[in-house]
């Protein structure tokens, strides 16, 4: 192992009419060049503002220690600290991409890796990329617990410690032990669209 990358995954109000959509936690995992993992989460101050009605995550439960924490801009140094300098991991990209990018427009966050994207070149056969079901099929459930236990899925510092261990399961795989980053920011997905 000779990456060393953050990942990290934001859960978000979901779309309301006349709001934006807003980070309400945040989860981030090191990793560093021996695997080891060093994890940081907060919640996210939103203000009064409505969830969408189906957005994922225990929200309703946090609303208390919401009004409390820390607005993401006041973030920023600890973000900065752990995210700068290393590539990014998430799963499905754009998310986590677009809501640094509106709120830091001139850090310069990346390059991206995006495990939606790998698992979908590395294993286009399966039935399920999402993030949950990935995990199910390489047996992540177990360390996942072991590192946050009572945890679950659509939790921040759970998703992203999840995209942390696929990423480190590709990276044990054969022929996977030394791609260099620019094949894991463009893995090709030929294979999965074909499939379709």
């Amino acid at each position: 192992m000779s990456l060393a990358f953050t990942a990290i995954d934001f859960e978000t109000t979901g779309s309301v009419e006349g709001y934006p959509v807003e980070p309400w936690q945040i989860g981030i995992v090191e990793v560093d060049t021996e695997g080891t993992l060093t994890l940081w989460e907060s919640w996210l101050q939103i203000g009064e503002r409505p969830f969408h009605p189906r957005a994922p995550g225990p929200h309703v439960q946090v609303r208390d220690a919401l009004a409390e924490a820390p607005t993401l801009q006041e973030c920023l140094g600890e973000i900065r600290t752990r995210c700068l300098g290393k590539p990014l991991v998430a799963h499905n990209v754009p998310t986590e991409r677009n809501l640094l990018k509106q709120a830091f427009p001139l850090e310069p966050f990346g390059p991206w890796i995006d495990t939606l994207k790998l698992s979908r070149s590395a294993w286009p056969d399966l039935p399920s990329h999402t993030l949950e079901e990935v995990g199910k099929t390489f047996r992540l459930e177990s360390p996942l617990q072991e590192l946050l236990p009572g945890r679950e899925p659509h939790d921040a510092l759970y998703d992203a410690a999840a995209s942390a261990l696929f990423l480190l399961h590709l990276l044990s795989q054969p022929g996977w032990e030394s791609v260099d980053v620019e094949v894991l920011t463009h893995p090709s997905q030929s294979a999965w669209h074909r499939r379709g």
